[in-house]
């Protein structure tokens, strides 16, 4: 599947310096749910990746799409601003503006898109669309080592998991899916049935290092193929713990390390076995990870762990490089720049765009 759509050149009187992909300048902007984000790329190379979070959503137990996008507009000037300074580069030095243009929260979307697109107009600057799922399986080309083509992606977030067959920075596969909830969306919501705060999956993942993964048993889902289910796993964390809080309505309280052990190394295993069935499937053994969820210590331990067992090559992002961050923008829209694939001023953004 090729991820270049029919998008054509912009049509803009684009100033390109130099060589064709030396001293090319990206600027970045990630908007696509609650983290206001902006980055400075050059040749390939990130020089800032500036983010602002939004807590404001801790309150309601989740991100509020209205409040998402109006923190977008109050911070999108001052994080564009930094990022640039951070960056030591000045607007007239950028080549190309990249954005998120799908998925997420539409509105928090338009904010960043509607933003890049006047600042192209204003600068008179290629615009470059970004699908944020590309984004996040080449956030593995950021820094070194870097994986070789071909690799396989284990691309885990709140709204997406799946397993992806990369080419190259351009020509990726969806080989494996979720079938109904997204691992983070599994560990999220298995934390608010035990009463934990939102994020929940961060905590889970805290309390998980000091408890035991064994201590209680939860059925794998038995998915044919390459892809994943986890809302039984939700429902079977739901109905054990009804259960044992009737018998003991503390057993949350005094279980909680272990409980969170439990779940994680559940919600680990089913990510890793299918990645491991894809691996000697498709005889593709370097392996890479995507996503907020690839944060999780317990995942990147497990998927190093796989590697060495099997003599198979691991790559795993640094942790800032995981969640949403625009500096996964600026590597997408660097290597879409190289390839001359631009944006006419007026595609629009998308909740739901396809691959």
């Amino acid at each position: 599947m090729n991820l270049e759509t029919e998008q054509g050149n912009s049509g803009l009187s684009s100033p390109f310096r130099g060589t064709w992909g030396v001293g090319v300048t990206i600027l970045a902007i990630e908007s696509s749910c609650d983290e206001t984000s902006a980055s400075v790329c050059r040749d390939g190379k990130i020089l800032s990746n500036y983010i602002a979070n939004q807590t404001v959503h801790e309150q309601y137990g989740g991100v509020v799409p209205e409040l998402a996008s109006r923190a977008h507009m109050q911070n999108i000037v001052p994080v564009v601003d930094l990022a640039l300074k951070q960056a030591n580069v000045s607007l007239p030095e950028i080549d190309a503006i990249a954005y998120t243009q799908a998925p997420g929260l539409i509105g928090s979307l338009l904010v960043g898109s509607q933003f890049a697109r006047s600042l192209a107009i204003a600068m008179d600057k290629p615009l470059i669309a970004v699908h944020h799922m590309q984004a996040h399986v080449l956030a593995n080309l950021i820094g070194d080592p870097q994986p070789a083509f071909p690799f396989l992606c284990l691309t885990v977030s709140g709204g997406h998991t799946q397993i992806v067959f990369v080419k190259s920075p351009s020509d990726m596969e969806v080989i494996g899916e979720t079938l109904d909830d997204a691992a983070g969306e599994a560990f999220d919501k298995t934390a608010k049935i035990m009463g934990l705060s939102y994020p929940g999956g961060p905590l889970i993942d805290k309390y998980a290092q000091s408890g035991n993964p064994k201590a209680f048993a939860f059925a794998e889902p038995q998915i044919e193929g390459l892809d994943f289910s986890f809302s039984g796993l939700k429902t079977s964390v739901l109905y054990f713990l009804q259960k044992q809080q009737k018998e003991n309505p503390d057993f949350v309280t005094k279980h909680l390390a272990d409980i969170c052990a439990s779940i994680q190394h559940r919600i680990v295993t089913i990510l890793l076995n299918k990645l491991k069935k894809a691996a000697l499937q498709t005889g593709c053994t370097r392996l890479c990870m995507a996503g907020g969820v690839s944060a999780n210590s317990g995942l990147r331990k497990g998927l190093k762990e796989l590697g060495a067992q099997h003599g198979w090559e691991v790559f795993i992002p640094d942790f800032e490089y995981c969640t949403d961050n625009a500096a996964m923008i600026a590597i997408t829209g660097y290597y879409k720049y190289l390839a001359g694939t631009f944006t006419p001023l007026a595609e629009s953004a998308s909740a739901r765009a396809t691959w």
